[in-house]
């Protein structure tokens, strides 16, 4: 999922899940030490989980919806409305028993029916969902979502009340993963057909089933709170009374706010990060992100980067080491590769190892400022051109523009043909312009939303939604899909290396940095979980 910058205020899934550990504070977390003061550094895009892209988004929607699992610490699946799974032998046909007596905070039961009414809606091409691609492989969802088969023929069905019958058309080795993605989760009917066009635009908007329920949120206000909801299923769980959140788009403006006891936690940046290194509320949270650039190939991006040499000229001008001091004191990893590293391993290593070495050359850390003059040179030949003016979109928090004034340097400096415009605007903006294709260059991270090589490769395949620079390669789609049906292991490990030594070589993406959040959270802060940016706070309590 997108993460917006500034990357530890944000709010994205699996693996890596830290347990934070304990000394409060008169105002934040303290009066009846039952409220949690907390930050995020992008305003929510949506409620709707259907539409949902973003982590700030799911942060809020996997504390407030509850599915057939949840993602607890260390990303282990842990209790949600299953109460039971049945697995067939050939691996394609799925059975949960759910909970009886669970509601909706409008008083609604919640039952079978909400799980089919939900993912159907998804897969639905008229909901324009840019996540029904993680439906494939459930029976007939890739031909509803190319709109060849009613959403009605979707693998799934409810059996009275309290049983959920899922069909696959292949063995998936991640689906149980998949059912602690917020994208899966139940959404009521009634709410959603009652509210309209307004659903998960506002709190009141909204109906809720999991520990808590959002209050306050009017779709563009920099502050809510999220309540503990009392028809919650597992509620003595649940020791915090409320949530409050707030925007802050700037470390030192939260940092502020943390000294003065204000907030509970705190982002950082670079410099902050060299002067509290050594604090004992100092966090480090491995993200299982990368952070690339997009090049907008598509019909409203520019015929400048349609030229792979263009491309290839852009890459190897950044110098990413620099780039990662500048951004959070190199607390981050310069990336050569789309997947993050420390995702998967392999036979012992890591995935990434197994992307070749040709294709990782033209990311090197330094950058490479004389290869990258030749590259620029082929490019504009091609072109016809003597220079290039680009622009360079970004979200508007500090660290998002310290990375986009620090391309546009690097870039301008290594090739002085070419100019860089840099654009910051709100997060949700960004993602409404990616999403349209309307850009040249575009800033933006991929959290893997589960811990497999495909939550990021499949993003590149033609035609799909998060495609948003609308780079095509055949034969990398051929081998995505390969994978996807392979029953060797070590096949399927070739096939995507193979599908990312091709996007690398064409430059179809820039890899920059693989992300880590570094931030201050008060060590009184017990039980708050961070699943790749996604943070559950159902168990949290101040101690």
């Amino acid at each position: 999922m997108k993460l917006p910058k500034n990357i530890g205020q944000a709010a994205g899934v699996c693996l890596a899940a830290l347990a934070l550990t304990a000394c409060g504070s008169s105002k934040a977390g303290s009066s009846s030490k039952k409220t949690l003061y907390w930050t995020t550094g992008s305003e929510i895009p949506t409620m709707d989980l259907s539409k949902a892209t973003d982590s700030v988004s799911f942060t809020q929607i996997s504390n407030t919806f509850e599915g057939l699992y949840r993602l607890g610490k260390d990303s282990k699946i842990t209790p949600g409305l299953a109460t039971s799974e049945k697995v067939s032998k050939d691996g394609k046909t799925y059975t949960f028993t759910l909970r009886k007596g669970d509601k909706w905070s409008n008083g609604d039961p919640v039952t079978a029916k909400d799980f089919v009414y939900s993912w159907q809606r998804t897969v639905n091409p008229k909901t324009e969902s840019e996540y029904s691609y993680l439906f494939s492989g459930i029976k007939n969802a890739d031909k509803i979502v190319a709109g060849k088969k009613p959403v009605s023929s979707l693998g799934i069905k409810a059996v009275g009340k309290y049983k959920l019958v899922v069909a696959l058309e292949r063995r998936i080795p991640y689906f149980n993963k998949l059912m602690g993605f917020a994208v899966f989760f139940p959404q009521n009917e009634r709410a959603v057909k009652k509210f309209g066009s307004k659903y998960g635009t506002a709190s009141k908007y909204m109906v809720y089933n999991g520990p808590y329920v959002q209050k306050g949120w009017t779709g563009s206000n920099l502050s809510w709170k999220m309540v503990k909801n009392k028809n919650y299923w597992d509620k003595g769980k649940v020791k915090l009374d409320q949530i409050s959140w707030s925007v802050q788009k700037s470390t030192t403006t939260s940092y502020n706010l943390y000294q003065s006891k204000k907030l509970d936690a705190t982002s950082l940046d670079s410099s902050q990060i060299k002067q509290l290194k050594n604090n004992k509320a100092f966090t480090s949270l491995p993200l299982g992100a990368t952070f690339y650039m997009e090049f907008g190939q598509g019909k409203g991006g520019s015929s400048y980067v349609k030229n792979a040499n263009i491309r290839k000229a852009l890459a190897l001008a950044i110098d990413r080491k620099g780039l990662v001091s500048t951004i959070d004191g190199g607390a981050s990893q310069p990336a050569n590769t789309l997947t993050a590293k420390d995702l998967t391993k392999v036979d012992g290593k890591d995935y990434t190892s197994l992307v070749s070495s040709s294709a990782k050359s033209l990311y090197p850390a330094s950058g490479d400022k004389a290869l990258a003059k030749k590259y620029l040179a082929k490019g504009l030949k091609e072109l016809g051109k003597s220079k290039i003016k680009l622009t360079l979109i970004s979200s508007d928090t500090d660290s998002a523009k310290k990375t986009a004034e620090a391309i546009q340097s690097n870039v301008e400096s290594a090739l002085p043909q070419v100019k860089v415009e840099v654009n910051s605007v709100p997060f949700k903006t960004l993602l409404n312009r990616l999403a349209s294709h309307n850009f040249q260059l575009g800033l933006i991270d991929w959290i893997a939303d589960f811990a497999d090589p495909i939550s990021f490769l499949d993003l590149f395949t033609t035609g799909n939604s998060q495609n948003d620079g609308q780079w095509s390669n055949s034969e990398y789609d051929k081998l995505i899909a390969d994978s996807k049906t392979t029953a060797s292991t070590s096949q399927r490990w070739s096939d995507l290396s193979k599908a990312e030594d091709i996007l690398l070589d064409d430059a179809g993406i820039c890899p920059l940095y693989y992300s880590t959040s570094v931030m201050l959270v008060r060590p009184n802060v017990k039980k708050a979980y961070s699943t790749r940016g996604n943070w559950d706070f159902k168990e949290t309590y101040l101690k």
